[in-house]
């Protein structure tokens, strides 16, 4: 028998968000060794905080959405809020709700400053690779960059570096994303 395509959506629902993440999914591993760091940072928190006033953003969801933008190389607090809204992923590691309404890319924004300016953001990643099951994981034997973007660091605009500035046009490569200095790197 052929299902319908009903395009209504239904009034409650019952989504575990828990059930959604597959148990051998990366961020499981993750947000177990983050919340392990979070609990023992708990004072810092409190200290950080008026007990009056309106709640702000839980800096323990703050710092996981924090994660997230630098694990999934989200440009923008705008555009990692906008993934916060639509991916149940994002949403189950950071903490929220189905239901729950994301914030304001503004009020991320001044949040996380407050955290950055009271140097909770070192402090919960201290607390993170002081893990024992992290330490196990870092090693100082070999480091690897994704070469990638660095074209466009290299390049003569950006390294300041003018066209004939080097000895005209001939030590001038044309790059992927514009001309590449030569004999800077002769």
């Amino acid at each position: 028998m052929r299902g319908g395509d009903a395009r209504s959506g239904s009034l409650f629902s019952y989504v575990d968000l828990e059930a959604r993440v597959p148990r051998s999914h990366p961020l499981r591993a993750i947000r177990l060794l983050v919340n392990e760091a979070l609990a023992a940072l708990e004072k810092e928190f409190s200290a950080l905080y008026s007990p009056l006033g309106r709640p702000s953003i839980p800096p323990e969801m703050l710092l996981r959405a924090m994660l997230l933008q630098a694990f999934y190389s989200i440009r923008s607090e705008r555009l990692l809020m906008e993934r916060l809204e639509f991916d149940l992923l994002f949403r189950w590691f950071v903490g929220l709700g189905i239901d729950d309404t994301v914030w304001d890319h503004s009020v991320f924004s001044k949040n996380r400053d407050r955290l950055l300016e009271g140097d909770i953001a070192g402090k919960f990643l201290n607390a993170v690779l002081e893990q024992p099951r992290v330490k196990r994981l870092l090693s100082t034997d070999h480091f690897s960059v994704d070469g990638t973007v660095n074209g466009g660091k290299i390049s003569c605009h950006w390294g300041g570096v003018k066209p004939g500035q080097l000895g005209g046009t001939a030590d001038m490569q044309r790059g992927p994303i514009g001309p590449l200095c030569m004999s800077a790197a002769k």
